[in-house]
């Protein structure tokens, strides 16, 4: 039986026919970066990828509105599904880790989260920072808020939590990676702005998840 060479393409939502060359990702650059946990203890990023193949999605910042409604979409993930496929699900942000309880009690979010609060690996991944927009991208199906509404959300609750920042840089961009177990990366996608979050279900799939999710929020229609 041939071997399945593993994905390492960045791949766009805007055009998949087009696709960009290869990413470059070494994870040897990274594996000693520390994460901190909610309690703050520190633990190289390599722990994350050792011992299974984990989805692990870089979020913009904690008081983003479109990361809000995107990792309450990843919280819908039924454990059992993730379980049964060997997958472990990683979210990390780049505040300090004061914010994490808070995040995850506002996103019902269950599995793990960590924060890198100095950047470290999104800069040697090469993460981007500011946003590019394009005419053909296709919009999030994760992101259910309008730009001034998420806005207005996403201000009040700067101005009511107990630290009045950003919980992370504004201006940096998240990505989502597939890897493991070891060193292997499996697939890499740098979001290009706020929008550009990779489909759940597509990282699922392509993670070997075999359960497909319906994270409209559309009525459901029960034909009786």
């Amino acid at each position: 039986m041939a071997k399945v060479l593993p994905i390492t393409q960045q791949i766009t939502r805007e055009n998949r026919e087009n696709e960009k060359p290869p990413v470059n990702i070494r994870l040897e650059d990274v594996e000693d970066c520390f994460i901190y946990d909610r309690r703050g203890v520190a633990s190289p990023f390599k722990k994350l990828y050792q011992d299974r193949k984990s989805i692990i999605i870089f979020v913009r910042n904690f008081l983003c509105y479109t990361c809000k409604e995107y990792v309450e979409d990843l919280s819908k993930i039924p454990r059992e599904a993730l379980e049964d496929a060997g997958i472990r699900l990683v979210v990390i942000g780049q505040s300090t880790h004061h914010h994490i309880e808070s995040f995850c009690s506002l996103t019902g979010y269950p599995y793990e989260i960590y924060v890198d609060p100095e950047r470290c690996i999104y800069k040697k991944l090469g993460m981007k920072r500011e946003e590019i927009f394009t005419d053909s991208a296709s919009p999030s199906p994760h992101v259910k808020s309008g730009v001034l509404v998420g806005h207005m959300k996403s201000m009040w609750r700067a101005m009511t939590s107990r630290a009045f920042d950003f919980q992370g840089d504004p201006h940096q961009q998240g990505g989502s990676l597939i890897v493991g177990p070891g060193s292997e990366v499996y697939f890499a996608h740098f979001d290009m702005n706020r929008l550009d979050h990779m489909p759940i279900n597509w990282l699922l799939q392509l993670a070997g998840v075999q359960q497909t999710l319906d994270f409209s929020d559309k009525p459901k229609i029960i034909i009786v």
